[in-house]
């Protein structure tokens, strides 16, 4: 018999290693927890450092999976145990909600980051999205914090719009749009709508048919009327800035007419804008006496820039009620309205019928006694010529 020892069987063949992209994480919210805390701790009470570094962790540690126990660190500084108590054998971050200070301020800022953070679930940000427009809706914070909502990412990928109409169908559920226009205009992101949609859909019919499908029309008109007065102002500026170059009429109409068409705003409402710039273009004298020679000095140098605007008799109509505010709210333009009005009829810009009309039953109600006084020599003049015309009129046939 042999002493040899037998050699067992072995089996042969290419053996395969496991990719790593196949086999299954396993979930450690321990581990995760660990990795958080850390980074939190490392960055300290600068809100702004502990922002940059969710950000960035983003794409290391999976927000999406561990999202209950991120929400439990930024809100009690660890993983809470069953019956909500934190765990004694973890570690806890200072930087958490329950430790911060007790002020509106702080809690904004600690809003910013709670809300909006991409990792949590498309459930839990709608949640998330629906207490925020309550608290909002009832004053609890401030409109401010949706500044995050314009965070590149959170636009790009689709987060920001979706998060508002969850929020703002909770906003105006609990209150109504004027709640809402009036929190985003005391912040200045009330002409920032747009913004929740990345630069290549940031147009009015894009944000009107994306929120108004969703059952929001009012937010969309509220949007609409923002952009539209967003647009006034900036064609204003580039008016009083041609002005005060010095640019001529020839350059200035055309580019105006432009500008209107793009952004759809009416002669109505243009007749207006260049009535305001022009009387902004000059410091006026205090002196009474000396005011109306100076308002008909400049009216007439700009009387055609008035008349390119004021095709349409609703336009003189709106020029004319605008003359009138504005003699009645500035006090030394009292005694010059009828002078101003004389000159731009004489300058074609305000026509004959118009000036009847305003007479008559289409002005308004400031100072009315004062400027219907005024008027009222040379609307009979304007009656009796009338007459006059049609009496030639009638002896030539």
């Amino acid at each position: 018999m042999s002493n040899q020892k037998q050699q067992k069987p072995t089996l042969t063949g290419q053996r395969f290693k496991t990719r790593k992209r196949d086999e299954k994480e396993r979930f450690d919210p321990a581990q995760f927890q660990e990795s958080i805390v850390q980074g939190l701790n490392q960055s300290g009470t600068d809100l702004e450092a502990v922002a940059k570094f969710l950000d960035s962790s983003g794409a290391k540690l999976d927000y999406r999976r561990y999202a209950e126990t991120l929400f439990d660190i930024l809100v009690a500084g660890g993983m809470l145990a069953p019956g909500g108590t934190l765990a004694d054998d973890v570690t806890r971050t200072e930087f958490c909600l329950f430790t911060a200070q007790e002020d509106l301020e702080t809690m904004q800022a600690y809003a910013q980051l709670l809300l909006f953070l991409k990792g949590f679930t498309e459930s839990e940000r709608n949640k998330l999205a629906m207490l925020a427009g309550i608290l909002l809706a009832n004053g609890n914070v401030s409109a401010s914090i949706l500044s995050s909502l314009y965070n590149e990412n959170l636009v790009k990928e689709g987060v920001s719009a979706a998060f508002a109409v969850k929020l703002f169908k909770s906003w105006i559920n609990e209150k109504d749009i004027n709640s809402v226009a009036a929190s985003l205009r005391k912040v200045g992101m009330d002409s920032r709508l747009m913004e929740l949609f990345p630069a290549n859909k940031r147009s009015c019919d894009h944000f009107s048919k994306y929120f108004t499908d969703a059952g929001l029309k009012e937010l969309s008109d509220f949007a609409r009327n923002q952009q539209s007065i967003g647009a006034r102002k900036e064609l204003q500026k580039e008016l009083q800035e041609q002005m005060s170059r010095g640019d001529s009429f020839k350059e200035i109409v055309p580019y105006v007419r432009e500008e209107m068409k793009k952004s759809d705003i009416s002669e109505q409402t243009m007749i207006g804008l260049v009535w305001a710039s022009v009387m902004s273009s000059v410091e006026w004298n205090k002196k009474e006496e000396l005011v109306t020679e100076q308002a008909i000095k400049l009216l007439k140098q700009y009387s055609p820039l008035l008349k390119a605007f004021t095709s349409q008799g609703s336009s003189e109509l709106t020029l004319l009620l605008k003359i009138q505010e504005y003699c009645y709210d500035n006090i030394h333009f009292m005694k010059a309205f009828q002078k101003i009005v004389v000159l731009l009829y004489k300058a074609d810009v305000l026509s004959e019928e118009v000036i009847l009309k305003w007479y008559t039953d289409a002005h308004s109600t400031k100072g009315k006694s004062v400027f219907l006084e005024q008027m009222k020599k040379f609307v009979e003049w304007l009656k009796n010529a009338e007459e006059e015309s049609e009496s030639d009129e009638e002896e030539a046939d």
